[in-house]
């Protein structure tokens, strides 16, 4: 994360595919796509914030996301 910081601070922008979510939890903006992986996948389930994500009902992500965010 302190990559990440160094980088933001000289004004660059990161993305990044992440599964990781002490990492995404610290994100100023999420993309959730999902709902499943394959064939079941590739649907862009919610877009924001963490916070919004977990507000979620049909996001995956925001199910495992609550526990980071409490």
């Amino acid at each position: 994360m302190a990559s990440f910081d160094a980088l933001l601070n000289q004004g660059h922008s990161i993305i990044l595919i992440e599964h990781n979510m002490d990492v995404i939890k610290q994100a100023d903006w999420v993309i959730d796509i999902g709902p499943d992986g394959g064939k079941n996948g590739g649907h862009i389930v919610q877009i924001g914030t963490p916070e919004e994500i977990v507000k979620t009902p049909e996001s995956v992500t925001g199910k495992y996301l609550a526990e980071k965010l409490s």
